[in-house]
This record gives C-alpha cells, sequence and structure tokens, in this order.
C-alpha cells in the first residue's frame, strides 16, 4: 500500500474523551461458537477448466490501466500492471487462495515453517529443487539476502517504497544445503509468509543502482512460466512469451500481451477484436450481455432491446419510395418527405451498425466477482466539526450502509452486504463485523449526537464574511463545483503498498473493569441532558440548552453552532468512470441532509484527487478504497495508526488520511504482529477493529463489484476475486470444451443484467 500522506495540523482533542471512545468495544468484539469469518460472498468467475481442455498456444490481449514506469514491485511507482508482471514472472513463496488466505506455492517452496522461537524466531524455507532463474542459476539463499538488505530499510541509497518484514530481520543464511534458507528474526514475526513474495534474482537487489534502475523497463532473469519479452512504450503494452527454462506445468498460451487501454475505449477495442480480457464497467457489461441476449432470426437482432422495449429493426428501402409516393401524391411537402426519408435512412444504417457491433460483442461473456477491495467513506478529522467525535459518529449513524451496497451491487446481480470489517472481507480468517461498536443506523440518535456537540437545529447563522465559509467548509477549491446527481460507475481509488511502516506504540493488556466503567461513561454521554428552552419566538430547538434532540418536524432545518451552519466538504473525482461513485456520494448527502448536515460538493480532477485531496488532508468526507489483505497486522497498521509529530513540526501521517487514531489501536496491532499464535491474532485484529469503528474516521461501505468481459471460449481467467492468477493454466478451450462458471449467490438472479445506474 503506497502514497505517503502529509497533513495539516493536528487538533488537541480530550485524552479523557478518546479514551472512553475506544475503550468501550471489548464487549462488542468477542466471538461467538460460529466463525464469524463466514465465506466469501462472491466466488470467482473465470470459466473454470482442466488443463486437459485447453489448446496449446496462442495469444491473450488483456487490457490494463497502464504500462508500468517499473517492473520492480518495491518501488513507490509501481502499479497493479507491475503486480500482474510479477505473478506471471516472478517466484512467490505464498500465493492467495480462495479466501485470501496466503498458501504455498509448491512451484517455488518444498516447505516452510519455524523451527525456533527463543531465543529468536527462525523460519527454515526448502526450496524446489528444480526452481531455477532464467539464466539458469539455482533460486537460493543469496536471492533471498540480497532482498531482505534492499528492503530492511538500513541503506538509504536504495529507492524503496516500503520495508515491512523485512527489518524485523537479523540474518539470512544457507541451511543445511542450498535448497535451504535459514531467516533468523530480531523480533518475532507473525506475518512472515509475506515476505520473498514476489522474488526478484540477486541481479535486481544486490546493488543501489540495479534496484532503482535495473528493473525499472526490462527484467533480464525471471523465473516464472512466462518472461518478460519487452516493455513498449510506443505501442503502450508488455509482451510476455514462454519461459523455456520453466520447471513447472508449461504455459497454455504462446504469449500474453498486456494492453494498455481506457476504460472508456475497451468496448470499441473489443468490438474491433483487439482484446480478449478486459476489466469494464456497469455500461459495457450491459452491452456485452444486451449482445448474447436471443435473436429475431430473421434480422439478427435482439428480440428485446434495454428495459424491455423493442429492438430497432431495419427500415426497408420500399417503405421510402412508398412515403415518397404517397407524399406526392396527396400534395404534401415533398421536402418534408425527403427529410424524413434521409431520416429513416440514418436510423436503418445506425441499426446495421448495433447489429454489426452487437455481433462482435455476441463472442464474448460477462464474468463478475466481488474484488479484494472496499470502498469506505472518509472521516477528515484533523481539524473543523469532524475533529468532534462525536460528530463523526453522528455521520456514521446517519448512514444506511446496506442501501448504499443494495444500491451498487444488488443491480449487478451480486450479493449486497456492507462490509463489517475494516482489516479483512467476508470469508478471510481475520473477518468479523466489528459495527457494533458504533452503532446501526440510527437518525434520531445521530441527532442526540450532535446535540450534544452543540449544534443545534434551525439556530442562526451569521452571514459570511468575503472568504469566510460555513464550518467544515474553510478550505478554497478551484475547480468545478457540481452538486448535481450523476449516475454511472464508481471512481475506484485504490491506495496500493505501503511506504512506511508506522511508529509503533508499547504493548499492553486492556482491563476489563476499565472497559467497563469507560462503556458506561461513553452510554451516559450520549443520554439527552434536561432543561427548559427559554428563548421566545426562535425556530424550534434554536436555543435548546446542549444535549436536548430537535423537535419531530424540524430535522431538515440546518444545524448550527457559533454562528455557523454545519456544512462538511465532500470531495469527489470529475473524471469519467467516477460517476457511480458520485452517485454514492449523492445518497450519502441525502442522508446526512435527513439529520440536518449540509454538504458541499467539490468535484476534482481524478489526477490531484489523491495526492492533492485525500493525502493532503484538504478535505471533510471523501470516497475511495483499500485493498484487502492476507496480512492486515502489518499492511493495514499505516493506514490505521495515530499520526505522530514530525521533527519539522508537520503531522506524519503514514497512510492514516483520515488522521483519526488512538494508542490502543497501534498498541492490538503491535501485539498481532508479533504473536505466533494464529487465534490469539486474529482476537487481537478484531479487537482493533472493534475500536477503529469507534473512533468513526472512516466507514466501510460495501465490497467493490469485479466486472470482466472474456472471449467465451476463453478459460481460467476473469473475475478472480480473492485467487491468485494461475498464469500457465490460461488459454483457449478446444473445440467443444466448455469452461465452469459459477452457480448465482444466494438472494441474487443468476440473469440479473449489469444496471448502468450502478458502479463499483
Amino acid at each position: 500500500m503506497s502514497h505517503v500522506g502529509v497533513g495539516p495540523r493536528a487538533v488537541m482533542r480530550s485524552v479523557a474523551f478518546l479514551t472512553a471512545g475506544v475503550l468501550a468495544v471489548p464487549a462488542l468484539a468477542g466471538c461467538t461458537s460460529e466463525d464469524p469469518a463466514g465465506k466469501p460472498l462472491a466466488e470467482q468467475d473465470v470459466a473454470a477448466a482442466a488443463r486437459a481442455r485447453i489448446a496449446d498456444g496462442g495469444t491473450l490481449r488483456w487490457a490494463v490501466d497502464s504500462v508500468p514506469d517499473t517492473l520492480n514491485a518495491f518501488q513507490s511507482d509501481a502499479d497493479a500492471t507491475t503486480t500482474r508482471v510479477a505473478q506471471a514472472v516472478l517466484p512467490s513463496m505464498y500465493r492467495m487462495d480462495e479466501t485470501g488466505s496466503p498458501v504455498r506455492n509448491p512451484d517455488y517452496l518444498e516447505s516452510a515453517e519455524v523451527v525456533d522461537t527463543e531465543p529468536k524466531q527462525v523460519v527454515v524455507y526448502k526450496l524446489n529443487q528444480q526452481a531455477v532463474w532464467s539464466d539458469g542459476r539455482e533460486i537460493g539463499a543469496a536471492d533471498f539476502a540480497a532482498q531482505w538488505r534492499a528492503l530492511s530499510g538500513k541503506d538509504s541509497a536504495y529507492w524503496t517504497a516500503r520495508n515491512a518484514g523485512y527489518d524485523r530481520i537479523q540474518k539470512i543464511e544457507r541451511g543445511a544445503n542450498d535448497l535451504e534458507v535459514k531467516v533468523t528474526f530480531s523480533r518475532p514475526y507473525a506475518d512472515w509468509k509475506a515476505l520473498f513474495s514476489p522474488l526478484y534474482p540477486k541481479d535486481v537487489m544486490g546493488t543501489p543502482d540495479a534496484f532503482n534502475d535495473g528493473a525499472r523497463r526490462s527484467l533480464e532473469v525471471t523465473a516464472g512460466p512466462f518472461a518478460v519479452k519487452k516493455v513498449d512504450t510506443k505501442s503502450d503494452q508488455v509482451v510476455l512469451t514462454g519461459n523455456p527454462r520453466w520447471w513447472g506445468e508449461p504455459a497454455k498460451l504462446d504469449k500474453i500481451v498486456l494492453r494498455a487501454v481506457p476504460r472508456d475505449e475497451r468496448v470499441s477495442e473489443l468490438v474491433a477484436g483487439e482484446l480478449d480480457l478486459a476489466e469494464i464497467d456497469p455500461e459495457t457489461a450491459d452491452e456485452v450481455t444486451l449482445a448474447g441476449a436471443p435473436r429475431d432470426p430473421a434480422t439478427g437482432t435482439p428480440l428485446m432491446g434495454p428495459e424491455g422495449s423493442p429492438a430497432p429493426g431495419p427500415q426497408g428501402r420500399s417503405a421510402a419510395e412508398a412515403l415518397r409516393s404517397w407524399a406526392v401524391a396527396n400534395g404534401s411537402d415533398e421536402d418534408a418527405a425527403e427529410e424524413e426519408i434521409l431520416a429513416r435512412e440514418e436510423r436503418r444504417e445506425a441499426a446495421a451498425k448495433e447489429r454489426r457491433r452487437q455481433k462482435a460483442l455476441s463472442g464474448f461473456e460477462v464474468r463478475k466477482s466481488l474484488e479484494p477491495a472496499y470502498t469506505q467513506l472518509a472521516l477528515n478529522g484533523s481539524d473543523g466539526p469532524l475533529a468532534d467525535e462525536r460528530v463523526r459518529r453522528a455521520v456514521a449513524r446517519a448512514l444506511d450502509r446496506e442501501k448504499l451496497a443494495e444500491a451498487v451491487l444488488k443491480p449487478l446481480g451480486l450479493p449486497a452486504e456492507p462490509v463489517g470489517s475494516h482489516l479483512a472481507l467476508s470469508g478471510q480468517p481475520a473477518y468479523a463485523d466489528g459495527s457494533g461498536a458504533l452503532g446501526q443506523q440510527n437518525a434520531k440518535e445521530a441527532r442526540a449526537l450532535l446535540a450534544d456537540a452543540g449544534w443545534v437545529s434551525g439556530g442562526p447563522v451569521k452571514k459570511a464574511d468575503e472568504g469566510e465559509k460555513a464550518a467544515g467548509a474553510e478550505k478554497d477549491e478551484k475547480g468545478d463545483k457540481d452538486e448535481k446527481k450523476s449516475d454511472g460507475d464508481d471512481g475506484t481509488y485504490i491506495v496500493g503498498e505501503d511506504n512506511k511502516n508506522g511508529g509503533s506504540g508499547d504493548g499492553g493488556n486492556d482491563d476489563a473493569k476499565d472497559d467497563a466503567k469507560d462503556d458506561a461513561d461513553r452510554e451516559s454521554g450520549e443520554k439527552l441532558s434536561s432543561g427548559k428552552n427559554t428563548a421566545q419566538g426562535g425556530a424550534p430547538g434554536a436555543y435548546a440548552p446542549k444535549g436536548t434532540a430537535a423537535p419531530a418536524g424540524s430535522v431538515t432545518a440546518p444545524l448550527a453552532k457559533d454562528g455557523k451552519a454545519l456544512t462538511l466538504r465532500f470531495v469527489l473525482p470529475s473524471g469519467p468512470g467516477s460517476e457511480a461513485l458520485r452517485t454514492v456520494a449523492d445518497r450519502i448527502t441525502d442522508m446526512l441532509k435527513e439529520i440536518g448536515i449540509g454538504t458541499e460538493i467539490t468535484k476534482v480532477p481524478d489526477e490531484s484527487y489523491f495526492k492533492d485531496h485525500i493525502a493532503a488532508g484538504e478535505y471533510d468526507l471523501a470516497l475511495y478504497s483499500w485493498p484487502a489483505s492476507a496480512f492486515p497486522a502489518t499492511d493495514a497498521r499505516p493506514i490505521y495508526a495515530k499520526p505522530v509529530p514530525a521533527a519539522d513540526g508537520s503531522l506524519n501521517v503514514a497512510q492514516n488520511y483520515t488522521r483519526v487514531g488512538t494508542d490502543q489501536v497501534d498498541q492490538l496491532f503491535d501485539r498481532a504482529m508479533t504473536t505466533l499464535d494464529q487465534k490469539e491474532a486474529r482476537d487481537l485484529l478484531r479487537k482493533a477493529d472493534s475500536r477503529i469503528w469507534a473512533a468513526a474516521g472512516s466507514i466501510p461501505l460495501y465490497q467493490r463489484p469485479q466486472l470482466t468481459v472474456a472471449r467465451e471460449n476463453l478459460a481460467n481467467a476473469g473475475a478472480f476475486g480473492f485467487e491468485t492468477p494461475v498464469y500457465e493454466d490460461m488459454g483457449y478451450l478446444k473445440k467443444g470444451a466448455q469452461g465452469s462458471r459459477p452457480s448465482a449467490p444466494a438472494g441474487t438472479s443468476a440473469s440479473s443484467s449489469p444496471s448502468s445506474s450502478s458502479g463499483s
């Protein structure tokens, strides 16, 4: 997970209030007799087929978002295509299974186990004896050691994006033989399986110059089923070909071409026959589904168009001639008749073009699952109204997360369940629904929280002076501001790999009695205080004592405090492909309006959305996504660690772009990272998640949909879900063979076609 956040001045809050907020939740994080992890909400959809049913040869043309600036996955400018290439051409000791859990990769690793814990943790890797680099050299301890030194963080000459885990290694040695690698840790590390995946050759990791520049545009030495033939920036593509020294199951495909194609151009490339596999938006999925619908045998057109309307049919030439003859015979305007004839000709040509387009798309199918990532509402707690935890909790309690999930996922025929954890997704071992620490949607309680924070309904609002804005909207923004509602696809802002491991706090145990007391304190703090309204002639509730709920009927009146209306700046990307994200924002805006909170929608260019707003803290509310990790103790800590002051006076937020964190959460992460007891680690992570919920800095909404269009005869490729793709098994089915598709999830329709009003 990358990106370095630099934030504004932090507003200090009451330590007692924060403590009450985070210690009131242990009872809510307890485990039941049933496994709270559950099952993945959706299976992967890749048209799975046995290798025997797949033909040898062929080229897979796969659309990606970009040609990567680097092929080194440990550099800050690595992207999703970098990861795709690394998966196909480099060793990984562990890969992800269908539940998002790490499993040993037998092509590289015969075994790996912790052989000692005292005085130090020691892990011994036994490598596959056939595993060699493409230059013929055995994969061994020298490669492990070179990667450790490069990523340990001890040598600043290496331009690394992250060193989590590698900084805990004390030494790496050759084991009993050349196939054994012995890794000794200076501190216990629970997530040791996250290391050396991918593993680069010592040629890349051995020196700073090689690390910084040697693997940016080429990888001369690889060890996967494929090798990098070329990175072609002129043609915007990366070409992978089979590795002749690969010892595993041979690749079925001759070549994989990763082509950079903008999302709004992919349907045209599919129609032109230039792509075989591509992630798509719901509108394209809808068009592909329509293209595969039953057709009129006479005309070849779909029997029914979108939303059940009759599909357009061809306009015959005889009809045009008849219209002209009728117009002349009856003395009508011949020019008008000619215009109508031309219009009909245009419609006929458009219909013919549409038939050709649909015929081209009829050879594709939509494969869909849920991506291992979730979309959240981020609340910037650094300053303004959201610096008050009560206001953040009120915002969270106003949201109907089920309706938001349904709006995005139900039209796609995908399970529409809100995400219950910040640290894992349903089916992953660490998953448990911790949202109870915050409470369910309740507008009445949300308004009570706001009243307790001093925000009253219908209160007086001072006329803003020049340059002054309502509370929560102080930051000036140049660019388009549009509060119109829109429909379409989600903006998909997923942060990648972590740049820095956040500072660690001291470990410590929770005291059950203190927790119970803090729980009681929180409840008493949320109860309505009593008092008399002595104001005459004012708006209902305008001068109510602190803590008094607004009377019924005044819920839509704006809230105010100290002469300022409670208005939050909602920053959103403005580019194509972000329509559904903006639609979700509109629904959230409506929900907040019900409790008297106003929003100011600010749309900014995609290229500046994250860097200039999210990472810089220039927002009140924002929507973006985080990927799920198999190693949340390591990967999620920088996202939720308490920001700390830097030496220059700025705030070091690592990846905690909401600027909301607590010492207790940090301690729980640190303990989870050091225990080798998996059950204990899961329990610690679930406690940490409950505390993150209670602090209300970010609100998980829904798991993102994953929509992919693929040629009907392409097997073992598509919507991969949690699982790591198996590149050597991808290929085209032999004539007459078929791939298997997952059954429809419970409560959904297998035939549901994507709606243009929903996105990721």
